[in-house]
């Protein structure tokens, strides 16, 4: 479907927890006096991402960190399809609430009670499935952003090989996105285009890129088995990471974080794979600056288990 053809939005089933009890926000709209989950329709070139994390800045002042994907909903206004993409999400930052013309009250509370609250039962079902799944940690598995051509490269070195311009733009609109997922560790390959399209987002965070040899072209070609036992070592780190890597070494990551997480998962959707298109959300044919989210849940004693997967692209 044309993207004239549809009104993208995005929103969060934001959680806490308090004692016991897993509670959940909900807003009220006095226009149209109804109980809903923050969400909103994207800008203008606006990744669903950066939206979902913009609107809820917006309607409840809390800042937030996406967690697992969740079912997008689906509905016409007016006779033009609509899509709002979900995500769970949890409390960065709280910059207070303040009324407005679009949400005049949120309220904390229950999930159970927030299901009968909310107005519309679509949304009941979302914060059911979001209530339903534990507590997450991301691994990025991204593609460096577009390069100068291989033949228009006077260098003799082709990991030196720069960005684009194009690239460059790609990386910077990375920034609120990988921030979106609360990442802490960053690795890239040594190349100049991988390191490049992730530097913006480290000194935005204020962290450093570990550069990894084993994520190279040529450290994949010379020791494909080192690059394999470097891969399996980071899908147990607990930490929000991003691997910064290249099209021919992604097979290989792909294939082995899906060895090691399994291929199924408790949740998943993504907004350019069609639901419970499960082979291609593992497909690693990316083009550059494209991703894979992968939500992984720890649990003491046990191996780390995928709880949702979710692809995307930026154009530009």
């Amino acid at each position: 479907m044309p993207a004239a053809d549809l009104i993208r939005a995005a929103g969060v089933v934001l959680l806490r927890q308090a004692g016991d009890t897993r509670e959940v926000l909900i807003v009220h709209r006095p226009r149209y006096n109804d109980w809903t989950l923050p969400k909103g329709k994207l800008k203008p070139g606006e990744h669903p991402i950066v939206a979902a994390i913009r609107e809820c800045d917006e309607e409840t002042g809390f800042q937030v960190v996406l967690g697992a994907r969740l079912p997008s909903l689906n509905y016409p206004v007016d006779g033009i399809p609509k899509r709002v993409d979900f995500w769970t999400a949890r409390i960065n930052d709280d910059e207070g609430f303040s009324p407005g013309s679009e949400v005049d009250d949120i309220r904390w509370l229950p999930a159970d009670q927030a299901r009968q609250t909310l107005t519309h039962d679509s949304e009941a079902d979302i914060v059911e499935r979001a209530v339903s799944l534990p507590e997450t940690s991301p691994l990025i598995l991204l593609r460096h952003a577009a390069a100068v051509k291989r033949s228009d490269f006077r260098g003799k070195n082709d990991a030196e090989r720069p960005l684009s311009g194009l690239g460059r733009s790609q990386a910077k609109a990375l920034v609120p996105i990988l921030d979106a997922y609360g990442i802490t560790d960053i690795h890239s390959s040594e190349a100049a285009r991988c390191y490049n399209t992730v530097r913006k987002t480290a000194k935005h965070l204020g962290t450093g890129v570990q550069r990894e040899p084993s994520f190279s072209e040529e450290g994949f070609d010379d020791r494909p088995e080192r690059t394999a036992r470097r891969m399996q070592r980071l899908l147990l780190d607990p930490a929000p990471l991003v691997i910064c890597s290249h099209r021919p070494v992604l097979p290989t990551l792909i294939d082995i974080t899906a060895d090691v997480l399994g291929r199924a998962c408790l949740s998943s959707d993504s907004w350019d794979v069609p639901p419970g298109a499960g082979a291609e959300r593992w497909d690693p044919k990316m083009p550059p600056s494209g991703f894979i989210v992968l939500q992984r849940s720890f649990v003491s004693g046990s191996p780390p288990s995928l709880v949702s997967i979710e692809r995307h692209l930026i154009t530009g």
